[in-house]
């Protein structure tokens, strides 16, 4: 699952870009003394922007997780029990300035000499382990369906007619990205020649006199464009990053004749051969950003002066690179959480999903075993603006094979806020789901680390799913003796809920209470959590967990 900035505009034919929040009363358990909140007007400060996810909604009137409150008022100089996160997901950067001290290292195992010294049937594995060798770049799991004629006649035929569909939408969006980038960059360019600056602001532009009717164009198509950003120089860049994009997916993502697996060597629809990657997680590629970025949401080094501060404080991320620029293979889901689970993982994040799964058997079997080792799987909802509750809207991995039952209670799914309190609190392209999703955090541009020592915002319940991992980190770090059913549940009773009306998948006509979009109706609060869980490990409290 490839996130990146750009996703965020909305095409409207070729000549336009646009971009697609009442106070309500929050209830907050076991916190009982919430008022009225008024809500935001104000822009967010840059502080804010890149800190929402940390704040306190009452204090801050951001929809964010009480983070800072809890550190302040509850964790202070506590600082636990070391507790490992495996991040299942594309490669991490390992040499990043704000997640090279925070990295699991596997003790037993001698780095380089090409021994499986530790007997885990895996070799040099030092910090976790890569299950897609030197490949990146692969195809959804419905054009692999259709290359390799897998499952039944229905299944074939599903994914023939999702092909086609995402195929002609994908070629439709590049050939208006390329317009719009042409135009936009000729006007960029021309402006920036005549006023001797790329960095010109919408002031700027409103005084320039233009003299010729060319320039006069271009001086209306660059003022309608800052209606979406206030930089141009940075707009005309995420234009491109949209041709490139579509490009990528039509070439490989899309393309039906396109093997990313040969390159590995392995036979992925085959659970028993195992004997394939490598112990290097690292990713490959600056552009291999995702599993880096959902690390720092996790635990980028608290404090440091550097970047970011992740929301656990005590964890080791544990890297598994099993997600690449496409669909992930069923088998290396299954085998990663294995490996996680072996290797002494108590949470797994799970930020990615697909809507065709030809070996979900697998995956469903090693969700089990975690739930045998009491582990915790933190699953991204996924960003499509559906219901997932419906059968028409499958999203897979899941943890009850799409139907009413369950098929362990260790799994929690993760839909996305976003940092407008009100109505626009739930971010447009966030799945939602009444029994399908257990809760929200949040997850619209989110800041965090990128490769090379890098810093940036991306969206997505990719990133809802690691702020809900690390809440999950600090419960089990503070106190120990819970196990991951505990945990969950804990995560979705002691969320705050709103009574505000939300617009799931950004649609107006669907307007229904922010309670009725997930199992549990809250938005997760690492303070509330903090103090329920302190009940629960101290015996003053039970959980309603038959109830959920």
């Amino acid at each position: 699952m490839k996130i990146i900035s750009f996703k965020n505009v909305l095409l409207a034919g070729s000549s336009a870009i646009l971009f697609g929040c009442g106070a309500t009363n929050l209830v907050s358990t076991p916190v009982e003394n919430i008022d009225t909140v008024p809500l935001k007007v104000a822009e967010l400060t840059e502080y804010e922007k890149k800190n929402w996810g940390h704040l306190d909604l009452i204090k801050d009137t951001i929809p964010g997780m009480s983070v800072d409150k809890a550190y302040n008022e509850i964790i202070k100089n506590k600082k636990g029990k070391t507790v490992i996160v495996a991040v299942l997901d594309a490669g991490v950067d390992l040499d990043h300035e704000d997640l090279d001290d925070v990295l699991w290292v596997n003790k037993d195992e001698i780095a380089g000499n090409g021994i499986d010294d530790d007997n885990n049937g895996y070799v040099d594995d030092i910090h976790g382990y890569n299950f897609l060798g030197e490949s990146y770049n692969e195809q959804l799991e419905y054009a692999r369906i259709l290359r390799l004629q897998l499952g039944d006649a229905t299944m074939q035929a599903n994914a023939k007619a999702e092909l086609e569909k995402e195929y002609n939408e994908s070629l439709a969006n590049k050939q208006q990205y390329e317009q719009i980038y042409q135009v936009v960059s000729n006007a960029h360019e021309a402006v920036s020649k005549h006023l001797g600056k790329v960095d010109y602001t919408k002031t700027e532009l409103a005084a320039l006199e233009a003299k010729t009717e060319e320039m006069q164009q271009n001086k209306s198509v660059l003022t309608q464009m800052f209606q979406y950003s206030d930089n141009m120089n940075t707009f005309v860049d995420e234009i491109k990053d949209g041709v490139a994009y579509f490009t990528e997916k039509l070439n490989y993502n899309l393309n039906i004749d396109f093997n990313g697996r040969e390159v590995v060597g392995d036979n992925p629809y085959d659970i028993n051969d195992t004997q394939y990657g490598n112990g290097n997680p690292d990713a490959r590629l600056e552009d291999e950003s995702h599993g880096t970025h959902v690390a720092g949401i996790i635990a980028a080094e608290r404090n440091n002066g550097k970047g970011v501060n992740g929301v656990a404080n005590n964890v080791q991320i544990m890297s598994i690179r099993a997600v690449p620029n496409g669909d992930e293979y069923d088998k290396d889901i299954a085998l990663g959480i294995r490996y996680a689970v072996d290797n002494g993982a108590k949470i797994i994040n799970c930020s990615f999903g697909k809507s065709f799964s030809p070996y979900a058997e697998w995956v469903w079997d090693a969700i089990k075993y975690a739930a045998s080792k009491d582990v915790l799987i933190v699953h991204a909802a996924g960003n499509d603006g559906n219901n997932i509750d419906l059968q028409s809207n499958p999203n897979y991995p899941n943890d009850h094979k799409m139907g009413a039952t369950e098929i362990s209670d260790n799994v929690i799914e993760v839909g996305a806020l976003a940092p407008s309190y009100g109505s626009n609190m739930v971010a447009t392209f966030s799945n939602y789901g009444a029994t399908n999703v257990d809760v929200f955090a949040p997850g619209d541009d989110v800041y965090s680390t990128m490769p090379e020592s890098k810093y940036e915002y991306q969206g997505g319940t990719s990133m809802a799913a690691p702020a809900v991992a690390g809440v999950a980190a600090l419960i089990l770090s503070q106190y120990p003796s819970l196990n991951a059913t505990q945990v969950k549940h804990i995560l979705m009773q002691s969320g705050l809920s709103s009574k505000a009306q939300v617009l799931p998948g950004g649609d107006a006509s669907k307007a229904k209470p922010f309670t009725q979009l997930s199992k549990s109706g809250t938005m997760v609060n690492a303070y509330n959590a903090l103090i329920l869980a302190e009940q629960l490990a101290k015996g003053r409290t039970t959980l309603s967990i038959n109830a959920e």
